[in-house]
């Protein structure tokens, strides 16, 4: 091509370059881990977006859990104070309480220490993502609870690997500012079946079964949850009902609670919860 006709395209070109310039979208913006109390993490945009108003319990509305209640906050409260403390891994029955304890004990936590913990919450999808977001963890002036809820792995994901090694393994490890907190109903986060194929299909199958219970082993703190007996279901609908000032009798409000949990086939936190906005609803009582 000669130098002419090179001159003659330069100005398409110059165009061309100028139509994709305005085509491409803008970078996201920078990602301020300071101002906010919490975070989601987007994984995609490589960025923390920042939740204004987490959607959380009241930490003493939680009842048949205090023991777990008890300790996490400790935990926690050491960690905010730059001690040691221990990534947590709160395990068992659905609907009493897991997550809504995490989030109740960063309000309780953070309303001691302001501006000093924030929560960020991870998708389970996302955690191949974790170390990026370590990465841009570890350089923030402030203290973090990376949560992740409901963390399981089926038979085919690998993906259990990288939490290993970002927990405890890795040759970097988990930045000093940085908490692990997970829920999951499996105490050992991956079902019975994938721990029985990897043992049978395993050269050493004791070791195979070894690197999956591992896994559960980089929490150092275990709190189980477990189904709630009457007295607690009951404890829990009679601490909303006094919290939200509802107008109904403690004998009334019992034998309503029960019919709920037994048409629900449960009794839980979650199904105390459900009970009290439908009483609320029926009652024309709004909750604040």
């Amino acid at each position: 091509m000669t130098q002419s006709e090179i001159s003659a395209l330069l100005p398409v070109l110059t165009r061309i370059a100028d139509a994709l310039d305005r085509l491409t979208p803008p970078p996201p913006p920078a990602t301020d881990a300071t101002g906010d109390d919490a975070y989601v993490w987007q994984a995609e945009g490589g960025r923390l977006v920042p939740v204004t108003q987490v959607n959380r319990v009241e930490i003493g509305l939680l009842k048949g859990v205090e023991r777990q209640r008890d300790t996490l906050l400790d935990n926690t409260r050491r960690f905010a104070a730059g001690l040691p403390a221990n990534n947590a891994l709160l395990w068992g029955a659905r609907g009493m309480g897991k997550s809504s304890l995490v989030k109740s004990v960063h309000g309780a936590v953070a309303a001691e220490h302001p501006g000093a913990l924030a929560l960020v919450e991870i998708h389970r999808e996302d955690i191949p993502s974790l170390p990026r977001l370590l990465t841009l963890l570890r350089a923030a002036p402030r203290r973090f609870l990376v949560f992740c809820d409901d963390l399981s792995f089926a038979a085919e994901d690998a993906h259990y690997k990288s939490l290993k090694a970002v927990l405890e393994g890795g040759i970097e490890g988990r930045p000093a500012n940085v908490l692990f907190y997970a829920t999951s109903n499996r105490r050992h986060l991956m079902p019975r079946d994938m721990i029985e194929n990897e043992r049978s299909t395993a050269i050493n199958p004791a070791e195979a079964v070894e690197e999956k219970v591992s896994l559960s082993d980089r929490f150092g703190l275990w709190l189980g949850f477990h189904n709630c007996d009457q007295e607690t279901f009951f404890a829990m609908v009679e601490g909303y009902a006094a919290a939200y000032g509802l107008d109904i009798a403690p004998e009334a409000l019992r034998a309503q609670a029960v019919e709920w949990s037994v048409t629900r086939g449960a009794r839980s936190g979650r199904v105390a919860w459900q009970f009290f906005q439908d009483l609320a609803g029926r009652l024309g009582h709004r909750l604040a």
